[in-house]
């Protein structure tokens, strides 16, 4: 499998606290990920403090690299 997690930083915090913003969101997402089966097409929207969708994390398909073909 593959993780990925796309956050865009101009979005998710105002200037100069973005690594702050990323902390929080990593340590939100890192301690929920047990809450899902993290298999390929498994995803959910990232939002940053301010409860504003600023990205995505997916499961991909390691194979591939792609989400799983719909069935």
């Amino acid at each position: 499998m593959k993780f990925l997690l796309e956050v865009e930083l101009a979005d998710a915090a105002p200037e100069g606290e973005s690594a702050r913003e990323l902390g929080r969101i990593l340590r939100y997402w890192g301690g929920n990920v047990r809450h899902y089966a993290l298999e390929p097409g498994d995803g959910s929207a990232v939002h940053d403090s301010a409860y504003r969708e600023v990205g995505r994390w997916r499961v991909l398909d390691s194979a591939t690299g792609s989400d799983p073909a719909p069935d």
